[in-house]
């Protein structure tokens, strides 16, 4: 195993940590945006609108791509601290967030089996409620989402609710990324620290 590959993926945990930020602002500013023209209609109020949805688009897009790059590498870190843990295939880790009804109960699980796979120190009371935390507001945000765009898409309360969701839910997601990566960063440190009297024991027996 190589010193590239015994590393926790920090960088693209920094990277999927500022990209969800950056997006949850951008819907907040999207969302008021949307509202705006509904209810005062104009060209100016339309092209803003407009503008700031696409800007989300790219900015959410970004944020969904580093997070599962983010998830497939923590995946393979975990895999490779605990070979005899059940975790999902790689494929699945990522496909399983894109099937309908799965995508609302599976992804959760993974998150949670990585995070077990990762450290002896996850602990199972504070650590599985981080995770929890973050899917309810997920996808609670989701459901008020839905049907507030039905029932009430003028509402400020509902604006206010739908968009406090989403920054609650972008800032738990950020707080499960910081775990599970600090998590593996300790694990590899402990594993790299015992490996040069190993290493030294090997080359005793085979001299030159």
């Amino acid at each position: 195993m190589t010193t590239a590959t015994r590393r926790a993926p920090r960088i693209l945990a920094r990277s999927a940590q500022a990209a969800i930020a950056v997006a949850a602002v951008a819907d907040v500013f999207r969302a008021v945006a949307l509202r705006d023209h509904s209810l005062r209609p104009t060209d100016g109020s339309l092209q803003r609108s407009g503008f700031v949805s696409m800007v989300f688009l790219y900015l959410m897009t970004l944020a969904i791509v580093l997070f599962l790059v983010w998830l497939a590498r923590s995946r393979r870190t975990a895999q490779e601290l605990s070979p005899g843990a059940a975790l999902p295939g790689r494929g699945w880790t990522i496909g399983a967030w894109f099937v309908p009804v799965v995508n609302l109960l599976v992804p959760r699980r993974f998150l949670l089996d990585i995070g077990r796979a990762s450290s002896a120190s996850w602990a199972v009371k504070r650590d599985t409620a981080l995770v929890n935390a973050w899917w309810v507001a997920w996808i609670a945000h989701a459901l008020v989402l839905s049907v507030a765009s039905r029932v009430a898409p003028e509402s400020m309360a509902c604006l206010v609710v739908t968009e406090a969701l989403m920054v609650a839910a972008a800032v738990l997601m950020g707080l499960v990324i910081e775990r599970v990566t600090a998590l593996q960063s300790a694990a590899l440190g402990a594993t790299a620290s015992a490996a040069p009297p190993v290493l030294a024991a090997e080359d005793a027996r085979h001299p030159g």
